[in-house]
């Protein structure tokens, strides 16, 4: 089968070996795929992982190795981990499986991704696509269920105010995901043609260099990845306010911590989400995610598509199998 894979430089395989689906776990034949920042990090070493790259993903279950059978022919999205499952692992208990020590991770951890005609996933970890939501759409099921992590790590009551630093994909699901579920949210970038996109559907927004730094803000989620970021994220959390990490912010300089202990901040880490949630809101309507794609490439052009994700004004490029 053909397969993007990374092993020590990235390369479209024409004869990789198709997956075979052990006990518990279903053959998705792969429809569309979405290229993530992930995806890019992994080919600069991330990880150290080798393998078939891709954990977003919308398919067609082809085969079952279970005595249900009932998910064939469907049309399936897959959460991007499986955990162990052992009786006495309480993360799997909890079906946290991103939690996991012994988990396994699509395209990222001892698991072969989805930028390939077929993969292979536990039975438990795949969620059927309304039949309403087109595969544009449901191809971010997983960016969005990160972004609806927020509310169960966090409830925002219906008088607070959110702001969302930070106008790249990440930022701007989870600006229009909260929009969608009427939070008073605003979106803050860099990029006018970005902020448009959330615009249009709603959602108030503001560049950077307009917006006045004030501590007043009761949920600020920094999505930019920079210590700038941060530090702006942090000077805008009220008192006892919840400031969200949704990026992972390498630290090249040392920053100020101290505003963190003398307002009483609390900082929450939120990663992955749950995905029946992320679909019932693509089911909904209320959000729309098509004009974040910025170009959509057969396999055969994957190497192209890298290319592409990496231009400056690229959101989100897809692959179709």
């Amino acid at each position: 089968m053909k397969a993007v894979v990374f092993d020590e430089e990235l390369k479209l395989v024409d004869n990789y070996e198709k997956p075979v689906p052990k006990e518990g776990e279903a053959l998705v034949r792969v429809t569309l795929a979405g290229i993530c920042n992930t995806d890019y990090e992994i080919t600069k070493g991330y990880m150290g992982y080798c393998g078939v790259l891709g954990h977003e993903a919308v398919g067609i279950v082809e085969e079952v190795n279970d005595v249900d059978k009932s998910l064939v022919g469907k049309r399936v999205v897959p959460e991007i981990s499986y955990g162990c499952k052992e009786p006495d692992c309480p993360w799997c208990a909890q079906k946290l499986y991103r939690h996991c020590p012994n988990r396994h991770t699509l395209g990222i951890f001892h698991k072969d991704g989805v930028f390939a005609q077929y993969f292979t996933m536990p039975v438990e970890v795949l969620f059927e696509v309304p039949e309403n939501v087109p595969d544009e759409q449901a191809v971010f099921v997983e960016p969005l269920a990160a972004a609806l992590e927020i509310l169960e790590q966090h409830h925002i009551k219906p008088f607070e105010k959110v702001v969302i630093l930070g106008d790249g994909k990440l930022g701007l699901i989870t600006a229009l995901a909260l929009n969608a579920l009427n939070i008073d949210v605003t979106l803050v970038g860099k990029h006018l043609n970005k902020l448009d996109i959330a615009r249009a559907q709603g959602c108030k927004t503001s560049l950077l260099n307009d917006f006045p730094v004030e501590k007043k803000y009761d949920v600020v989620v920094e999505a930019t990845g920079s210590i700038s970021g941060f530090e702006t994220a942090l000077a805008l959390t009220r008192p006892r306010g919840v400031l969200v990490l949704k990026s992972t912010v390498a630290a090249s300089k040392e920053f100020n911590l101290a505003p963190v202990v003398i307002d009483e901040i609390t900082v929450l880490g939120s990663r992955c989400g749950q995905f029946p949630a992320a679909l019932r809101l693509l089911k909904s309507g209320r959000v729309d995610f098509s004009p974040l794609i910025s170009a959509v490439y057969p396999a055969d052009k994957a190497i192209e598509a890298f290319e592409k994700n990496k231009e400056k004004d690229t959101l989100k490029v897809l692959l179709s199998f």
